[in-house]
């Protein structure tokens, strides 16, 4: 005999089927590829909702239970989605089928079932000739679309094929629970229990569906496997306890109750990695390999060491040669982008992997975010200390260049002063040498010195033809041209940029100015790729004779300006050097 119990229970499972087969509905619908899918387990939910209505709405229970057929063919619909056809036969084949369904379903409202009591129910559904078409169609249907499977499951490869094995052994074990229903019309008097795990379909067809897509799915999958598993357990320790009796004594019961706790709290850690084992297969993720990876990566003291190792620690553990860095590239890598809120690493092109291997990289890129931070904050640093330690070598130089200046001008005055005895050409060659010896002391000064700039509107042809360095100049500019700059800082610069080009030029040097920018262009040799990388710093240079701080000096003045200066070479010219003033 059936109780009215298991009518209960029916029921609950038909309303959990409805309300997750709603629900999910709406969740997969946000993805256009899974829409017809969404169409399936709404209409799965709206099929549950017909037998809980069978007993109070029969009018209205009939017609939501003999739509079945819409239930496969939406099945088939999503099904053709894995399936290399043109669109176009895709869509003549699913207007033949959903016309046919709507026929089908329309000729089965007039008399095709009726709901009749069938104990313990107060009405369930009952096929007639027209309904035993409904049902044929309906099956028909499904038989279509897991041949459809088969022949995408022979086409697709990797995870979809994975994917596609799922779902078909999922599909089968839907058929299997719902076929119950039929019961009451052949005349058996079996109570339909396979429908009272209806609920568990739709969950694993969702799952079958998004495991190899979506990450939070197989989270989701293995917290409700350790729920279930938790509640069986405390279930079956209760229904002990009350099978022994415990129930009528207090202390017993406490006891009891005590002993379940005890007992779920030791079972915890051994069921939850039993789960993560039958999610994910094969994954390891402990404290100790957590570690690892976070000392490994601290120990990177710049990008490249960063990247290098966070490729080299994925080829280690999961044996994957998954290129790591900023530059997007096609197939699966590690993506790294600085974000205003911090480094952010995110698995890119990783469809093809499998779901524990997704959550280690996952897991690792997180890390990989946390050390991209710390070498970003550990770099600013270094450099803010570089800057300090910069500024206090100026400091030093500025006060030794003016101790210098102090103490060799006054014994270049006396052999100044020495020389106006010696005959002429000895007299000139002492003078030219004390001139040099000044230039450097300039230089030094002008290097170590605080510079400090009084920005004003200058018109820069006067400015130019006053100049002797330049004579021979080709000038190219208008003859209105102003610039904001400092009148002795700007002479400074040109002076030491024409006499620096005048050193090195062919037969012609080249001003060309624009706004906010000048160029000194000249035909003298290259400059080597080597010395072009360090040619602003001190102490560099290829003129005889020269300091080495004029291009140095340069950059001092440009950088107090809030410009830039630069070396070009894809100009027209073998040198240019270009000064980009702020407008």
């Amino acid at each position: 005999m059936f109780t009215p119990g298991l009518v209960v229970v029916f029921e609950v499972a038909m309303l959990v089927t409805l309300l997750s087969g709603l629900a999910t509905a709406l969740w997969l619908w946000r993805q256009t590829d899974l829409r017809p899918l969404a169409g399936f387990v709404a209409m799965m939910g709206l099929w549950c909702l017909g037998h809980l209505l069978s007993p109070f709405e029969p009018r209205l229970a009939l017609p939501l239970l003999l739509a079945n057929p819409f239930m496969p063919n939406a099945f088939l619909h999503f099904a053709l989605g894995y399936l290399t056809v043109p669109a176009p036969r895709k869509r003549r084949l699913l207007l033949v089928t959903y016309g046919t369904s709507a026929l089908v379903f329309a000729t089965s409202l007039a008399g095709g079932a009726s709901i009749q009591p069938w104990p313990p129910f107060a009405g369930f559904i009952q096929l007639h000739s027209l309904g035993w078409l409904n049902l044929a169609w309906t099956v028909a249907l499904g038989i279509c679309a897991h041949a459809v499977l088969l022949k995408a499951w022979g086409e697709q490869k990797h995870n979809v094929r994975r994917s596609i094995l799922a779902i078909f052994l999922v599909g089968g074990w839907g058929l299997l629970l719902a076929s119950s229903f039929v019961f009451p019309s052949l005349g058996v008097g079996h109570f339909p229990y396979s429908m009272l795990a209806l609920p568990s379909y739709v969950l694993l067809l969702v799952f079958a569906v998004l495991r190899y897509r979506m990450l939070e799915v197989n989270l989701w999958a293995s917290r409700i496997l350790l729920w279930l598993g938790l509640a069986a357990m405390t279930g079956l320790l209760s229904a002990l306890a009350a099978g022994l009796g415990f129930a009528r004594d207090g202390w017993l019961l406490w006891s009891y109750s005590l002993l379940i706790l005890t007992a779920s709290a030791l079972l915890y850690p051994l069921l939850n990695r039993w789960v993560r084992q039958l999610i994910y297969p094969g994954v390891r993720l402990d404290e100790q390999l957590l570690s690892h990876w976070r000392s490994q990566l601290r120990d990177a003291n710049d990008w490249p060491a960063l990247f290098a190792k966070a490729q080299a620690l994925v080829q280690a553990q999961l044996g994957l040669a998954l290129p790591v860095g900023e530059q997007a590239r096609t197939g699966p890598h590690l993506q790294c982008r600085r974000q205003p809120q911090g480094w952010q690493v995110e698995l890119a092109g990783g469809e093809e992997l499998l779901p524990g291997q997704r959550l280690q990289l996952e897991i690792f890129a997180s890390l990989l975010a946390s050390a991209a931070d710390n070498l970003e904050r550990t770099l600013a640093l270094a450099e803010e200390e570089k800057r300090r330690l910069d500024q206090q070598h100026l400091v030093e130089l500025g006060a030794l260049a003016a101790a210098m200046a102090h103490e060799l001008r006054n014994p270049l005055n006396i052999i100044a002063m020495a020389s106006a005895r010696t005959d002429e050409k000895t007299r000139r060659h002492i003078q030219d040498q004390l001139q040099r010896a000044d230039r450097l002391i300039q230089d030094l000064l002008s290097y170590g010195g605080n510079l400090k700039v009084d920005k004003q509107e200058l018109a820069l042809l006067p400015l130019l033809q006053s100049l002797p360095q330049a004579s021979g100049v080709e000038l190219q500019l208008a003859p209105d041209l102003t610039l904001m700059a400092d009148p002795h800082r700007l002479t400074q610069l040109l002076v030491n940029l024409l006499d620096n080009a005048r050193a090195f030029a062919g037969h012609r040097i080249c001003l060309e100015a624009s706004p906010g920018c000048l160029r000194v262009h000249n035909d003298g040799p290259p400059i080597a790729p080597e010395l072009a990388q360090r040619l602003f710093r001190p102490f560099v240079s290829k003129r005889p004779g020269g300091s080495g701080l004029g291009l140095a000096i340069v950059a001092r003045i440009m950088k107090a300006h809030g410009g830039d200066a630069r070396l070009r070479t894809d100009l027209g010219w073998p040198v240019t050097f270009e000064l980009e003033f702020p407008l």
